[in-house]
């Protein structure tokens, strides 16, 4: 599998393409800053009331119609936040998505707004899916980081709930160094779920997260080792600003044990305890998204940028189209060719791989130079 993709990765460069060089594959759209909670590590450092500025309903349709206007297949729209629950016109513009065919996905926040009911409503109005917040296997860690009591019996329920709807539940992991050992437990606790796709989040400083300690390169390698084998175990893996875990990944089907160590060994035991065999293949994509290269993100007040840790403007939607901004802005173009800088810029796996752009921009302030979170940048 891995051998065929580096082949159609290297296949469309050579011909001047990029996977994602027409159309996005997913189209975030930070709906509002407001939140009821104040989590350690939010991006958008995001507050109670809505800013001035954010996307009017009219506004928000407008934004619908232009995802629209990608084709078909489209892009999948995920309706993000801050809490999209605390928009009163939330549903009136999901029923405006639906009118269009465009896909969707909802990502609430766990506060008294959600609910069995407003759970049954977005099922009800064409959710492909939802995804739920857990950073933690236990109500102290997950409510401590999100700084709200009660978030971890609230997301725990909502699964449920999605589960007994027929609403297809996501559960997003925001992975630091507080939490990174308790992973093996939240695969477990989700699992039980019935939750049948894991997306974990690698720390990028930004928002609130700026004050939040992060991975080492060292402890990067070793979680991403141990969700290539959460991989193989019945559950769909997804990572977010970890983009070299397909690198991982790909070096793990040529030496099996290629990486080694105390702490990986205790966690992939931890993990395995009581998983069974497996499916004996990995559901990690050998070929995924980068900000700018498979995503595109609005901002609350239409402004775009190439995702929502990498809040760099690169126009908005209210004066421009989004489709012609994806598709012809420079820095865009950059990311999809992988004219990148430093180690990353001459790293062999930089066409399946090419480093969090937040993260590298975050550091450096240069979006095409090189993941500091990556071990071969410090090799």
């Amino acid at each position: 599998m891995a051998m065929g993709q580096s082949q159609l990765v290297g296949s469309s460069v050579e011909r001047g393409q990029t996977l994602f060089s027409e159309k996005p594959v997913l189209v975030f759209w930070e709906t509002t800053r407001a939140c009821k909670l104040s989590c350690v590590h939010c991006r958008a450092s995001a507050i109670r009331e809505a800013l001035p500025g954010q996307l009017t309903t009219e506004e928000g349709r407008r934004l619908i119609g232009q995802v629209a206007s990608f084709g078909k297949p489209g892009p999948t729209m995920i309706f993000t936040g801050g809490d999209p629950l605390l928009r009163d016109d939330l549903f009136e513009l999901l029923g405006y998505a639906t009118e269009l065919g465009v896909r969707f996905a909802v990502s609430p926040a766990a506060s008294d707004l959600l609910t069995y009911d407003a759970l049954k409503r977005l099922k009800e109005a064409g959710a492909v899916a939802i995804s739920l917040s857990l950073d933690g296997a236990s109500e102290e860690t997950h409510d401590s980081i999100r700084r709200e009591p009660g978030t971890f019996r609230r997301t725990v329920q909502a699964a449920r709930d999605a589960a007994s709807l027929g609403l297809n539940a996501q559960v997003n992991t925001t992975v630091m160094r507080n939490n990174f050992e308790e992973l093996p437990k939240i695969f477990r606790l989700i699992t039980g779920l019935g939750v049948k796709t894991w997306e974990v989040f690698f720390l990028v400083k930004v928002g609130r997260g700026t004050g939040v300690d992060d991975l080492s390169p060292e402890e990067c390698e070793t979680v991403c080792n141990l969700l290539y084998d959460a991989s193989h175990l019945g559950i769909t893996v997804r990572t977010v600003e970890a983009p070299f875990v397909r690198r991982v990944a790909l070096q793990r089907s040529r030496v099996a044990d290629y990486w080694t160590g105390t702490m990986y060994q205790t966690l992939k035991a931890d993990l395995l305890q009581g998983a069974g065999a497996g499916t004996g293949r990995s559901t990690l994509n050998p070929r995924g998204t980068l900000d700018g290269d498979g995503i595109v993100f609005v901002g609350f007040d239409g402004s775009i940028s190439p995702g929502g840790l990498l809040p760099l403007p690169l126009g908005n939607v209210k004066e421009q189209s989004l489709r012609e901004v994806y598709r012809e802005n420079l820095l865009l173009r950059q990311v999809r060719e992988r004219k990148l800088t430093g180690p990353c810029g001459a790293c062999e796996f930089k066409q399946i791989c090419g480093g969090s752009r937040a993260r590298a921009y975050a550091k450096s302030g240069d979006a095409l130079s090189s993941d500091s979170a990556c071990i071969l940048v410090h090799t």
